[in-house]
């Protein structure tokens, strides 16, 4: 199936929402989308929405770890939001959880760094 990610600065903030497949086949052209992304808007704040999200491997665990680890390095934060129960299952085991922040919905990631709508 593939993954369709669209991208869009908000405040400073990087919302990322995929639809698809988030697998060993993906994972890299996300990895690099993200960064240079973030690097052309400036951004300092990254939302991950998984809400169309239908499938991730542990390629798709590497990529979020490490968004986070290079958002966190530069003083920014990581939130995941809208996370489908096949996922979510996924993070809870892989321990995502216990160090990226976790919401129901993009708005509430958006109160969650304090960025007005």
């Amino acid at each position: 199936m593939g993954l369709a990610c669209e991208m869009r600065c908000k405040n400073r903030v990087l919302i990322v929402r995929m639809q698809g497949e988030l697998d060993h086949h993906t994972a890299e052209n996300l990895r690099e989308e993200i960064i240079q992304q973030k690097e052309l808007s400036n951004c300092i704040h990254i939302i991950m929405n998984f809400q169309n999200l239908s499938f991730m491997d542990s390629s798709g665990l590497g990529v979020v770890f490490g968004r986070f680890k290079q958002i966190r390095s530069q003083g920014g934060e990581l939130v995941v939001c809208s996370v489908p129960p096949s996922i979510h299952r996924i993070f809870e085991m892989s321990g995502l959880y216990k160090v990226v922040p976790y919401v129901n919905n993009e708005e509430a990631a958006l109160d969650f760094l304090g960025v007005t709508k």
